[in-house]
């Protein structure tokens, strides 16, 4: 299973070598996967969560693409209705292409009512229209003389009926945001049944978790997955892994703005899941080469 960060593309702390420090950060310690959000008007309803400045999502992935080498890098999710589908396809597709092939692309349908106001966007029109977006952005992507978008996958995020179907009929994976792991194996289900509904196969899992580390356990039905000590961040993370996720995404933003002024804090939590990580992947690798010495 690989394990990616979603790092703060907004908020006071945020600069571009805040994001650079970040993006390096997060590559060293090993990660697989760094991604970041999308909003494009700093509405009030969007600044209560998403303080400005922000950052677009294309404009920071491709200059972080640069200052990169492995690292896969995408969005969390980006909001589909906000652009032209052809726009959508083309700066995915050139992304894609300038940064080697390491382009995820998590969509969604979006909240944040005044934001689709000012956008000039029907927010009760932006189920339908991220439906009708997706499938453009894929017939474009047919166009391989033109676009060469490469293999991008889609990481349909949401949690409503209607997102799940969306997950099933047009996405690669199900990109979840923020859960209990009681609700997630219920959604999972709900999943697998619309899925069946559809005759398609259900669509891979690649969820996204808050990371927030303390001294003592996190107790309560309402724990978040991601909340508590280390070792009930291993202990998730083993729990999404045998769920079947193929990738899970940390999220170490709280949701204080103040939090971007010290990303340090959450460096320091990021770097405690990646020992531990190394840790338990040599313990494995030990007990492998022990049980076929033995055998």
């Amino acid at each position: 299973m690989e394990i990616g960060v979603n790092v703060p593309n907004f908020g006071p702390g945020t600069d571009p070598d805040t994001l650079r420090r970040w993006a390096r950060t997060v590559e060293g310690l090993g990660f697989d996967l760094l991604m970041v959000s999308d909003h494009v008007v700093v509405t009030p309803d969007v600044a209560e969560q998403y303080p400005a400045p922000f950052y677009e999502p294309f404009t920071t992935l491709s200059w972080l693409a640069g200052v990169t080498d492995r690292i896969r890098l995408g969005t969390t999710v980006l909001i589909v209705p906000y652009r032209h589908p052809l726009l959508v396809a083309r700066m995915a597709a050139n992304l894609n292409r300038l940064s080697g092939g390491r382009l995820v692309l998590g969509v969604a349908a979006g909240w944040a009512r005044q934001e689709f106001e000012a956008l000039g966007v029907p927010f009760e029109r932006r189920g339908r229209l991220t439906d009708d977006h997706l499938r453009a952005i894929r017939a474009a992507w047919e166009e391989d003389d033109d676009y060469r978008a490469g293999d991008i996958p889609f990481w349909v995020g949401g949690h409503s009926d209607a997102a799940l179907r969306r997950a099933v009929r047009l996405g690669d994976a199900w990109h979840p945001l923020r859960f209990t792991l009681p609700w997630l194996a219920g959604a999972l289900d709900r999943l697998k049944a619309v899925a069946a509904e559809e005759g398609r196969a259900a669509p891979a899992l690649v969820p996204r978790m808050i990371l927030r580390l303390t001294e003592t356990p996190v107790t309560g039905p309402d724990r978040l997955a991601g909340e508590g000590t280390i070792d009930q961040v291993t202990e998730d993370l083993e729990r999404l892994r045998l769920l079947g996720a193929e990738t899970v995404v940390l999220d170490p933003f709280g949701g204080d703005p103040a939090e971007t002024l010290h990303p340090e804090t959450a460096w320091r939590a990021l770097a405690a899941v990646a020992d531990r990580r190394r840790t338990l992947t040599t313990g494995n690798t030990i007990a492998r080469e022990r049980s076929d010495h033995d055998g």
